[in-house]
């Protein structure tokens, strides 16, 4: 068995409550409150600007070019698609950019990036895949079972949103992480992979925070 398949394994659990919560199941058969789904592109947002700051954290960890074109071929399409769907979302939501940008992060999003910068700081690049691992594979999993639900892809407001999650472009940033991680993890000691599946786990458990934050649109309390 691959490690990945070992820790994808063992955070079925976690991640099964993330395909099926509302907020996620909301946008595949269209009945998600609109505000809910404002308050997450605007969080989502704030997220992804540290999120593009890790990838780009690997391009400097990298110990070859190969890997650090993979790097840098995420940090583009994190850059300038992904956040570019938020970016038009925002306009066609009423939201300004100037409101966009000054989204001031929640509890969940600012300990859930922290969490992924403070791994990536310590320096391996396995750590550092495991944090950001969770992100990248599960909105593609769920973006291809969303896509299977009758009208999803075509919804009048959330079908890009299916459709960019749910595109071979964006599933190859997960795949290529994917095979990265594997490699990196052929000849650790079993303490090592154990390190690197609880980071994984942890990630998983954001993943799913993130979305009950955005359901319930909590943010700081004063």
């Amino acid at each position: 068995m691959k490690f990945t398949e070992r820790i994808r394994k063992t955070a079925d659990s976690i991640w099964e409550k993330s395909h099926q919560h509302p907020f996620v199941q909301g946008i595949g058969n269209g009945t998600l409150d609109m505000e809910s789904f404002k308050f997450y592109m605007c969080q989502d947002y704030k997220y992804l600007i540290e999120y593009s700051k890790v990838i780009a954290m690997g391009t400097v960890l990298a110990k070859d070019l190969d890997t650090m074109s993979g790097f840098a071929k995420s940090l583009d399409e994190t850059l300038n698609f992904e956040m570019e769907l938020h970016r038009q979302y925002a306009e066609r939501l009423g939201i300004s950019r100037e409101e966009l940008e000054s989204t001031v992060p929640g509890p969940v999003t600012l300990a859930y990036s922290s969490n992924m910068i403070a791994e990536a700081q310590k320096g391996s690049l396995a750590a550092l895949i495991a944090a950001i691992l969770p992100c990248a594979w599960s909105y593609y999993e769920i973006g291809l079972e969303l896509a299977k639900k009758p009208g999803a892809l075509e919804h009048e407001q959330y079908g890009e949103w299916v459709k960019m999650y749910s595109s071979d472009e964006f599933g190859s940033i997960g795949k290529w992480l994917i095979e990265k991680l594997d490699e990196l993890a052929e000849g650790c000691s079993e303490a090592e992979l154990d390190h690197l599946e609880a980071i994984f786990l942890n990630t998983s458990r954001y993943e799913y925070m993130f979305w009950d934050m955005a359901y319930k649109r909590e943010g700081w309390p004063v």
